[in-house]
């Protein structure tokens, strides 16, 4: 509930920063200058919002803390994931890619903070400005996906306990490599138009941030494709996971009630169902107002509405960013097994690590009494280092 309240704090923060901002908040509606066609022009409010300390002073700092964050965090809990489960489940697959999708995203985050710093510069070229457009949208929705894929596994142990589990393993993986095929395909389109545009004034180049209309009377056409495109990823790779994740959760509260015989198992059950409520909390706050301000923004936009509330849009994906930071502590905070891998995991020197590790296996026999491994003095294997 701590969780909770802190992101409704901040989007509510961001909310009234991005409404303070110079003047009503209006979208960032540029039109081609008609005496240099390689210059746009925008509005002295847009200019000032480019300006004020909502893009040039707030953004960057949530990004510097989602890459000072996300970036150890996540590199973490994919070490653990790969290399200290020994024990690979559907659900340990699904956190390493939805890590992995966040560890994509957090490693170009640094470009996205030099831009706001800049003063909403973007000096790194149009085909740069794409693939960081194309990672912060393609990582929102792969973690939509993967957190719902987590949803639905959580509900399908609980259902189906005795189910196979290499069987489970194989279908996880294919789900993740059907994932990750999806949203390099419908992250393509992004790639289709251009992103940047150079302003007459303030004289910048900016990313992602003002839309180009060449013809203010009809400017239906100049945004099609991103309207298209934007409104069927939120109705369709948003909306439709949503569902599926309510229904999951729905069913697996009627699954836990008709099986609480057993304490042992009902208590495993339990942190199960405290996995799913918090990783579902911070789906919702995180990514529901950036997909909201995306059918709004883009809807109005399409119609000439220059008043289309793209500051709060703005402060809605930087909001949503922080999913890639708070993904990490999920695991840990609610997962045992993962909470004492990484206990293990940082007792070990760096240098050493792989050296132990391998001492340790190598020392290891069968033992048929306990069918386990023992090492030579008895002790079971561990998972220290």
């Amino acid at each position: 509930m701590a969780l909770t309240r802190l992101l409704s704090l901040l989007l509510i923060f961001c909310y009234f920063s991005a409404s303070n901002a110079k003047g009503k908040s209006r979208g960032f509606f540029g039109v081609v200058d008609p005496e240099n066609s390689g210059r746009v022009i925008v509005d002295h409010t847009t200019s000032d919002t480019l300006k004020s300390s909502l893009t040039t002073v707030f953004l960057p700092i949530i990004y510097i803390i989602v890459f000072a964050v996300g970036l150890p965090a996540n590199g973490m809990a994919i070490w653990v994931f790969l290399f200290r489960t020994k024990k690979k489940h559907p659900s340990s697959i699904y956190m390493a890619n939805l890590a992995l999708a966040d560890l994509l995203f957090v490693i170009w985050t640094p470009l996205k903070i030099a831009y706001h710093l800049n003063g909403n510069n973007w000096t790194y070229g149009e085909p740069l400005c794409k693939v960081l457009v194309s990672f912060f949208y393609g990582n929102m929705y792969c973690s939509v996906l993967f957190i719902t894929c987590l949803s639905v596994q959580r509900y399908w142990v609980v259902a189906h306990p005795l189910s196979q589990q290499r069987k489970n393993n194989k279908v996880a993986v294919g789900v993740c490599v059907a994932i990750w095929a999806f949203i390099w395909l419908t992250t393509t389109p992004l790639y289709l138009y251009d992103h940047t545009a150079k302003l007459k004034e303030p004289n910048i180049t900016t990313c992602h941030d003002v839309n180009i209309i060449h013809d203010p009377q009809n400017p239906f056409p100049s945004v099609q494709l991103p309207y298209y495109y934007f409104i069927f990823m939120a109705m369709v790779v948003f909306l439709v996971p949503c569902v599926v994740i309510v229904v999951a959760y729905i069913l697996l509260l009627r699954a836990l009630g008709n099986s609480m015989d057993d304490s042992s198992a009902a208590k495993n059950r339990h942190r199960a169902v405290v996995l799913i409520v918090t990783v579902l909390v911070t789906f919702l706050v995180c990514f529901i107002p950036s997909n909201i301000m995306l059918v709004v923004h883009y809807s109005l936009l399409k119609d000439g509405v220059i008043n289309n509330g793209y500051s709060f849009y703005i402060s809605t994906l930087c909001l949503a960013s922080l999913n890639s930071c708070l993904d990490p502590f999920i695991y840990y905070f609610v997962s045992e097994d993962f909470r004492n891998h990484v206990k293990n995991t940082l007792l070990c020197r760096s240098s050493r690590t792989v050296e132990r590790m391998r001492v340790s296996f190598s020392s290891m026999k069968y033992s048929r009494k306990s069918k386990s491994y023992v090492s030579e003095s008895g002790n079971t294997q561990s998972s220290t280092c």
